[in-house]
């Protein structure tokens, strides 16, 4: 009796660790279908969006998707989600890799992986020029619109603890309410609030970004606990796009001069991890 009890605990350990170990072989898996499945919001300028002519997800970060697909040696997919749904698509697997402006923070730690730092971006508030509003402080006791599901709403407590925050599912949805003055302002990550202030074209005279900054925000693709080989692999994927110069060269496709953002330099590396405070 005691040796068929030892026999049968060894074989549902070995089962468990099999079990174990199939599951934590993602990389193998992606391997096994020929994509890799990209979660991306397709509604955050230049990172994701729908480009008008094509009807095609294009943007920085469907860029990255594409570096790592190669480097694994398969085809990379896009498939929409939203801001709020990024962390569950990614836990139960309808998606391989989150590149979804997704900050890297201690809580997100606690249930996801990340990729080296892709992006640093800073969180400000856009408000309407009528409002006299010039300063974070201003907002206290306001209502101020973001994305669910995002850090923006935290951030701004943390700076402005009296000011109500109102979520929508998109950041258009968050900006129509600025517009339709439906609150005082709209928080959302610096790069994809200058790229709306610059498409409202002629009334961008009626806006303006207050420049104190609500957090620095380092953006990175979210993965799924235990995988280490797909972690190292997207790493190395990011480590040998900064060290070929081809990281700063996508930078500049999406951000630079010849961009509606202009931005004239690069403040990061895609070679190490940052996290938000």
């Amino acid at each position: 009796m005691r040796l068929t009890l030892h026999v049968t605990l060894g074989w549902v350990t070995l089962w468990a660790l099999h079990a174990s170990a199939a599951r934590a072989d993602e990389l193998a898996d992606i391997k096994h279908k020929g994509e890799l499945v990209c979660g991306v919001l397709a509604t955050d300028e230049p990172m994701s969006f729908v480009d008008p002519r094509t009807r095609t997800i294009v943007g920085y970060e469907v860029d990255l998707c594409q570096v790592i697909a190669r480097k694994i040696g398969v085809s990379a997919t896009t498939k929409q989600i939203s801001v709020g749904a990024r962390i569950p698509e990614l836990q139960q697997g309808r998606v391989d890799i989150l590149a979804a402006s997704l900050t890297h923070t201690r809580e997100r730690e606690a249930v996801i992986d990340f990729s080296y730092t892709t992006f640093v971006t800073g969180q400000k508030v856009m408000v309407r020029r009528d409002s006299g509003i010039t300063t974070l402080g201003q907002l206290a006791g306001k209502r101020v619109v973001t994305v669910k599901g995002g850090t923006q709403e935290t951030n701004l407590h943390k700076s402005v603890p009296t000011a109500e925050v109102i979520t929508f599912e998109t950041a258009p949805q968050a900006l129509v309410a600025l517009q339709q003055h439906k609150a005082a302002g709209f928080v959302n990550d610096e790069m994809s609030l200058m790229n709306a202030y610059a498409k409202l074209g002629p009334a961008r005279q009626d806006f303006l970004i207050i420049p104190q900054s609500v957090s620095i925000e380092p953006l990175a693709m979210g993965l799924r606990k235990h995988e280490p080989a797909l972690k190292a692999t997207v790493n190395a994927a990011l480590r040998d796009l900064e060290a070929s110069g081809e990281a700063e060269k996508l930078f500049f496709k999406w951000f630079g001069p010849g961009t509606q953002l202009q931005y004239a330099a690069r403040g990061f590396r895609i070679d190490s991890d940052r996290v938000s405070d």
